[in-house]
Order: C-alpha cells, then structure tokens, then sequence
C-alpha cells in the first residue's frame, strides 16, 4: 500500500526539483477580509500546474538505467504535460494515455512538449490509474497521484504556505486523485497539525465527499464538465485510506459556483485559472471553511480560450 510521504521525504523533493519548478507566489485576493483568503498560485508554474512538481521529483529520483525506455503516463493534460516537461530536459521518450474529453489547449500543450499522445475512452482511461498498464506502453510509468514519491514533490507546496503564512488556519486543495491534496496535508501534519486540509470538489464529479458520506469507498456517476483536472467516478482505494485520514472534508461546489470563481481571479488577481484550479476558491468564497485566514490552492491554469470567454461573459461552459 502505498505512504503518505514523511517529513524528510517532502524536504529532500524540495532540493531535487529547485530550479525546475517555481516557489509559487502567495497572494491575497483583494475585497475579501473575512476571512481572509490567500491565493497559491500554482498556474505559474513553467507548464501551467503544480503537475511539474510530482513528475519532477519521481523522474529524479530514477537511474538513467531506469529511464532508458523512457517515461509515460495517464492524465488528462497536466500530469502529461509535467511529465513531458522533464522528459524532454532529460532527452528521453514521452508517452501519454488521454482520455477522449481532454481538452485541445491541453493536448497542444502536451504536443509542443514533444511527447506521444495515445487517446481512449473515459473509461478506458480510468482503468490505468487501477492497473499502472497500456497497450503499446513502455518505460517507467509515473502515477499522476498514487506514488509517495509524486506526493512529496506536491508537498513541497505545504512547506512554501507555512513559510509564507505561518498563522493559516485552512488549505483548501483541489481534489482529483488525491496526490495533491494527501501530500500537502502530509507536509502540514508534521509541521503545523492544528491547520486544516480540505478537498475542493465539483457536483457530480465528487466521489470523496461521498465516500465520506458512506464512511468507505464509493463509486458515483460521473458526469464530465468543464472542469476536467479534478474529479472521477471514485477515488482509488490507496488514496481513500490516505485522504481519509489526511483531509479534514470536503467542501462541494456547483459548475456555477466555479465559473464566478474563475471570473473573479481575472477580475480581481488577473490571474487565468482553469476550473479544477478555481473550485478551492470557490470554496473559499462559500465561507464553509473554518479559520480567519484560507488560502485555496490555484492548482492549474490550462483553460480553453472558448472556454474563458464563454465565462468571462457570464455563462457555464
């Protein structure tokens, strides 16, 4: 079964990947004072997602023996492009399995990075997170969630939020398979305990808060939306038995509730979020989060132009 990253583990990913990925800013969103809420931004990073992070931090910690057939993954854009990303520094082969939904800004993305794009069915798709197989797939295969050693790279967003806002009260994280969410809380158990984690999830795509609801594991209908970096028909049981310990809950907002969030980052940080990316500040903005002082997690800001503007004039893609 795979750990939540110690400590130790988180620090030592910090060192590896300095000088691949930024220390995001920390910033606080303008017109909102109780509580106040802080912005990581995570859409800065040099691909667009905290995704360079995990990747960059599992790749370094392979031999060149290990990398020698290349690397390949399963997402839907970000993790692609995170592990795409290092792939091409280190001059070796990239694959990745895409579901049939993933978005064109993504897949160009992806594209440009120089990686091999394989696309199949939603279901299909799914399926690898469970088997860690593909057919035509070789070299190393690097987990977009369930690998301590991807949480710990994310965990290093743990360590920059303490430093730069020792007094937080909540981090809310946006929740798709867990490996964001279970390595920042990872990092803030050993170092600050008394703050909390919460997992931001969008309806009809939120399986923890429903596994949460059961007390165990769960499988929903899934319905795919504009928001395609989070959420899924369940959470795998590794990260269930990792989340449900690590994550104090999770906070569920509507499509609509996450298409005003991503307006109000351009209005008020000029910052361009996708969805998955705006669902932690639309949970923010409910005021369902405990504390005086919440910073959201802006996890990603890969968003299709039509989708943007299809937004930014008042609509839900």
């Amino acid at each position: 079964m795979t750990a939540a990253p110690s400590l130790t583990d988180i620090e030592a990913a910090r060192s590896r990947i300095a000088g691949v990925a930024l220390r995001s800013p920390l910033v606080r969103l303008t017109g909102e004072d109780e509580p106040e809420i802080w912005l990581k931004l995570e859409s800065l990073q040099p691909i667009g997602s905290f995704k360079i992070r995990g990747a960059a931090n599992a790749i370094g910690l392979r031999s060149r023996a290990e990398l020698a057939d290349g690397v390949w993954t399963a997402s839907a854009g970000n993790m692609a492009q995170g592990v795409a990303w290092n792939a091409r520094r280190l001059g070796i082969p990239c694959a990745v399995v895409v579901p049939e939904t993933a978005p064109r800004t993504k897949l160009e993305a992806i594209e440009r990075l120089g990686a091999r794009i394989v696309e199949t069915s939603v279901s299909s798709w799914f399926e690898v997170f469970r088997t860690r197989r593909f057919e035509g797939m070789e070299g190393l295969f690097v987990h977009a969630f369930d690998d301590p050693d991807v949480m710990a790279g994310n965990g290093t967003i743990g360590l920059e939020i303490l430093e730069d806002l020792p007094d937080v009260d909540t981090v809310i994280v946006p929740f798709g398979g867990g490996g964001l969410a279970c390595g920042i809380a990872a990092a803030l158990r050993a170092l600050a305990p008394g703050v909390s984690v919460l997992a931001s999830e969008v309806e009809g795509q939120a399986p923890f808060a429903v596994s949460l609801e059961a007390g165990e594991p769960v499988e929903i209908e899934y319905t795919p939306s504009f928001v395609d970096g989070i959420g899924g028909p369940r959470v795998e049981p590794n990260m269930w038995r990792l989340a449900s310990d690590l994550l104090a809950g999770s906070l569920v907002v509507s499509l609509d509730e996450t298409a005003r969030a991503v307006r109000r980052l351009v209005e008020r940080a000029r910052i361009v979020a996708e969805g998955a990316g705006a669902s932690s500040l639309a949970a923010g903005l409910s005021g369902a989060a405990p504390g005086d002082k919440v910073v959201c997690v802006v996890s990603g800001g890969n968003l299709d132009t039509s989708r943007l503007r299809t937004i930014l004039e008042g609509g839900v893609p």
